[in-house]
């Protein structure tokens, strides 16, 4: 697909989309874990994407996504996503990834632990293979987290002072099998984001705007 009929196709998912005021349980959340050669997203790339949907309260594993990306060099973060050099190299080149990605995605709201990055890195890539950066929301879990315990959702518990992934799978029981894999990480963070939606109906954060809005530390 050219790159101006790709940029077409995302802006059509958009005519008609979720707004803030509609219920969680009709939206298509995609949760989304990406494995990078490092933390900066303008000269490091994807090697990896794991996602899975989450919709009327439900993991959907057969609506799932995951890809192995070629890359054209290692580095030192091999030793945390595990994914070595000679593997990558039998992955889809980055653009083919994206586009299907993007097929995949459609009109989803992007759930993930930290997700700021991950979605930075995708914005970069689509931008430098097809001009256009990702029209989608996003949501991350540590902020709507925070929010809920600024409700009260987590009355009589330590105050939160730990913002890993860990921390939240501690804190609601959720077993982190196959850590550090984005297939592993997307699912483990689909069972979390699962209680925290629980959680967020019972204090009253029952539409999309709800919960999906930026945490600020200061605000009373």
């Amino acid at each position: 697909m050219t790159e101006a009929a790709l940029a077409r196709e995302h802006q059509r998912y958009f005519e008609d989309t979720w707004v803030d005021s509609a219920p969680t349980r009709s939206v298509r959340f995609v949760l989304l874990d990406s494995e990078t050669t490092g933390l900066d997203p303008r000269k490091d790339r994807i090697i990896s994407i794991g996602a899975v949907a989450v919709e009327d309260g439900e993991i959907r594993l057969e609506d799932s996504y995951e890809a192995l990306l070629k890359v054209a060099v290692n580095t030192s973060a091999v030793t945390v996503h595990g994914i070595t050099r000679e593997e990558s190299l039998r992955g889809m080149d980055e653009p083919e990834a994206l586009e299907q990605f993007l097929a995949y995605l459609k009109d989803g709201v992007i759930v993930g632990h930290h997700i700021a990055h991950d979605v930075e890195c995708f914005n970069v890539g689509y931008e430098r293979h097809f001009g256009f950066r990702l029209r989608n929301r996003s949501l991350d879990t540590m902020a709507l987290t925070l929010h809920l315990e600024r409700d009260g959702a987590f009355a009589g518990r330590e105050a939160i002072n730990q913002f890993t992934l860990d921390a939240l799978c501690e804190m609601f029981g959720v077993v982190p099998h196959d850590r550090h894999t984005a297939p592993g990480d997307a699912f483990i963070t689909a069972q979390v984001f699962l209680r925290l939606l629980r959680l967020a109906a019972k204090h009253g954060r029952t539409a999309l705007g709800q919960i999906t809005q930026p945490f600020d530390p200061d605000a009373a």
